[in-house]
């Protein structure tokens, strides 16, 4: 195939993947928007799931608010829990009823705890607009992570994620200049607005040179949503095939093979002390800084419980990053977790999930940049769906000219050879 018909062929395959993209791009985009600020958009929308401030005061211990939270409420169990600012918030699990022998029917699936002296301040059933604004940011989460439809809006997302992975290249290759001769100032017009030209112009302008500029960021988002929505499918295959790399399915495997202690041996205060006493041996030997206790879980299916704290070898301020798995009965190490002592690919994952989140030890500044990034990726598809719409009354235009002209165009007969004259083509009609 010749250049051209290549690049045309790209050209309608960026088009109509962008047209398909545009609706959850949009969305994505506003959504990632609003949940790069999650903390303070919550806090202001629901202040009374948030503790007052008690400076120089320490939060209660980890595992005292898990048995604390288990004796207020008998029907259920905690199963994952986190101490965040001002906010102990805990991952509820129903028990199993005697008397049925079914599960509890529980009207919530989180309960929030003040750190300092493990008050309730709120049960809350995860996305659940009727509870109030308090499940505003909790839902917009829903939205953004499956459509809140559950695993089909994952796979649906995944995708997405995928395409716009790969349209990410499809569209740097179309920036490109069709010459290789003067590349770099035949390239530079695609880094720029033509503020004084067309609304068209500015358009098309706004929507290469955004796309440009944001790039890196664009496919980092892109391909860290593939990581979220289809590990298994799509993004471990392919970092394993490239890196080192221990995937989740990996490490899940291991652990199903361990037998199920329904009722550990350990509380959860002793499995805390066991904890700490581990973490404490991990970080001397691995040269990190404990910075402060995060959260804990327990997974009866495992026999494990797990512990994990912020420290020096975080890349977010706020996750699960260094973390260890205990045996819920023996308080034995079983398999731990350090930022930068991972194989490779894990930790390409561990930035990928932070760049994603938006959490890099929790800087302002990138928050805002992702933020910003949010609204940029609904104004490419916005953009892009005008330059669809502008292209197709375009051509409708010249179909109907050409359906007028008369059936013995005006031409020059030289030696009985006919010559037409084509009618001329804008400018903007040329522009991909």
């Amino acid at each position: 195939m010749r250049a051209a018909p290549v690049r045309r062929a790209w050209v309608l395959t960026h088009r109509y993947v962008g047209l398909f993209l545009a609706g959850f791009l949009i969305l994505e985009g506003l959504t990632g928007s609003v949940l790069a600020f999650e903390t303070p958009i919550n806090e202001w929308l629901a202040p009374q799931t948030f503790a007052p401030l008690r400076p120089g005061v320490r939060p209660l211990g980890l595992g005292a608010l898990a048995e604390h939270l288990e004796a207020i409420e008998p029907k259920a169990r905690v199963g994952f829990f986190s101490i965040d600012g001002r906010q102990a918030g805990f991952s509820m699990l129903p028990r199993i009823d005697p008397a049925t022998g079914k599960p509890y029917g529980l009207a919530f699936d989180h309960i929030v705890l003040d750190p300092w002296t493990g008050a309730e301040l709120a049960r809350l059933r995860n996305g659940d607009l009727s509870q109030g604004p308090a499940n505003i940011v909790p839902f917009i989460y829903e939205l953004h992570q499956n459509l809140a439809m559950g695993g089909w809006g994952t796979i649906l997302l995944g995708v997405a994620a995928v395409l716009w992975t790969l349209d990410c290249f499809v569209a740097a290759y179309l920036t490109l200049p069709v010459s290789a001769s003067r590349f770099l100032p035949r390239w530079k017009p695609a880094w720029l607005i033509k503020w004084r030209s067309s609304g068209f112009r500015i358009t098309f302008d706004l929507h290469r040179a955004s796309g440009l500029w944001l790039w890196p960021l664009l496919f980092v988002l892109a391909w860290s949503s593939v990581m979220f929505t289809l590990p298994e499918q799509v993004f471990d295959p392919i970092t394993k095939a490239l890196f080192s790399y221990r995937s989740d399915a990996e490490t899940i495997a291991a652990m199903t093979a361990r037998p199920s202690i329904p009722h550990p041996k350990l509380t959860w205060s002793a499995a805390q002390v066991a904890g700490e006493r581990l973490m404490a041996r991990m970080a001397a030997r691995r040269g990190f800084r404990i910075e402060r206790p995060y959260g804990m879980a327990y997974i009866p299916e495992w026999g494990v419980y797990t512990y994990s704290v912020i420290s020096s070898a975080n890349v977010q301020a706020h996750g699960w990053e260094t973390s260890l798995w205990l045996d819920g009965d023996t308080g034995a190490l079983v398999s731990e977790d350090v930022p930068g002592a991972e194989p490779i690919g894990n930790d390409l994952a561990t930035w990928l999930r932070a760049l994603h989140f938006g959490d890099l030890r929790d800087s302002l500044v990138y928050r805002t940049i992702l933020c910003a990034s949010g609204f940029a990726v609904s104004l490419l598809s916005v953009t892009g769906v005008l330059i669809w719409l502008k292209k197709r009354r375009a051509e409708g235009v010249r179909r109907e000219r050409h359906g007028q002209t008369p059936k013995q165009p005006a031409v020059i007969r030289p030696n009985r050879f006919a010559i037409v004259i084509p009618k001329p083509i804008s400018k903007e009609s040329r522009l991909d």
